[in-house]
């Protein structure tokens, strides 16, 4: 089960309306998720048509009474669960000051259903107390939804301090996965001056051990629509309200580009094997033509010029027996006898007859040994 914590402690960011819409594309896309309301205010279980009076089971009893986590939860889409939230989660953090392990409750809960889902997406209170340190305890990544205003950059540096003190004291796996930038207006100069921001304080924290250094902004970014303000007040989703609307595209996208970081692991092992199969097949294409560089022709060549010089040392051996090719009048006759050497090989009885005829002169007799 893949955990993702929406948090972000300044309020009217769209928390609420990224978890709501995004579990429930999610949902409709096939894959199993829950969503857990852990504000007080409970907007979320509002946003998907519960009433927080009239529920009894929710995360107050999770986290103060030790209830089961399957037990509480209520299915309220297809594949879309809820843990849901009334007023009394205002007083959990009090009921569980002298609690020990009171950061990891919500953890533990959820060890028993990390098999039965595929996502689990929480929605953070407004603030950095007891209810959102058990959220970044549970969670393996974060998400954080921000509106971009100058304000807004302000706990933006804050939220990131928080994230680094969890992941090193209680949750070493914690990431900041994304910035997702919400109610922007690509017409005014501020929200893309406060994206530049971002992404250069991001960009520089690229290497490094904090636990934001993978972190980027969403490549799509939610656009002002009044839809979206309109659905909560109808316990729809924007899916449901309005689908053909900028906001049910935008959030869409979103949740396709989460649901796509799940899956690029599976998909980078399946190539390499084929790859791998192909460097294997490499290696036999190679050989047929390796016989075809390592023909006897020419291995004759260099055999010839290394004959040579083996054939210069028996003249100087046999230099008594054969005297007449010596005594040609001329420096050229002189110069011919090597070359005529060097290409008589003993080990060949052919080339002596193929040469002979053309190194003697047919007007002179054969008696070179008279002379001497």
């Amino acid at each position: 089960m893949r955990t993702i914590a929406v948090l972000n402690q300044k309020g009217g960011v769209g928390k609420t309306t990224t978890v709501a819409n995004i579990s429930a594309a999610l949902a409709a896309a096939g894959s199993r998720v829950v969503a857990i309301d852990l504000d007080p205010q409970a907007h979320l279980t509002i946003h998907l048509g519960l009433e927080p009076q009239i529920v009894e089971a929710g995360s107050y009893k999770v986290m103060t009474q030790s209830a089961q986590f399957e037990e509480q939860i209520m299915l309220v889409r297809p594949n879309l669960w809820l843990l849901p939230a009334n007023i009394n989660l205002v007083g959990a953090e009090s009921e569980l000051v002298s609690v020990v392990g009171r950061e990891t409750i919500l953890r533990e809960a959820l060890e028993s259903s990390e098999d039965k889902f595929d996502y689990c997406l929480i929605d953070c209170a407004p603030s950095l107390g007891l209810l959102t340190l058990n959220a970044l305890a549970a969670a393996d990544e974060v998400l954080i939804p921000l509106q971009p205003h100058f304000l807004a950059l302000q706990g933006f540096g804050q939220l990131l301090q928080t994230i680094e003190l969890v992941n090193k004291r209680i949750n070493p796996d914690l990431t900041v996965k994304g910035v997702l930038l919400c109610m922007f207006d690509s017409r005014a100069s501020l929200p893309n001056e406060v994206k530049a921001d971002i992404e250069q304080f991001l960009d520089n924290a690229r290497g490094t051990n904090s636990a934001w250094a993978k972190a980027r902004i969403l490549p799509t970014f939610i656009r002002r629509n009044i839809k979206l303000a309109e659905a909560p007040s109808y316990g729809q989703t924007i899916f449901e309200y309005e689908q053909n609307c900028h906001g049910a595209e935008d959030y869409k996208k979103v949740a396709e580009f989460v649901h796509a970081q799940f899956q690029p692991p599976a998909q980078t092992e399946m190539p390499q094997p084929d790859t791998a199969g192909e460097i294997q097949d490499e290696p036999d294409f190679p050989e047929p033509p390796a016989p075809e560089i390592q023909p006897p022709e020419f291995d004759e060549n260099p055999d010839k010029s290394l004959a040579a010089p083996d054939p210069v040392s028996q003249p100087d051996s046999q230099t008594p027996p054969k005297p007449p090719a010596e005594p040609a009048g001329d420096d050229q006759g002189q110069s011919k006898p090597p070359f005529e050497i060097r290409s008589i090989p003993q080990s060949e009885p052919h080339t002596p007859t193929e040469f002979t005829p053309s190194n003697r002169d047919p007007n002179r007799p054969e008696t070179g040994y008279g002379e001497y």
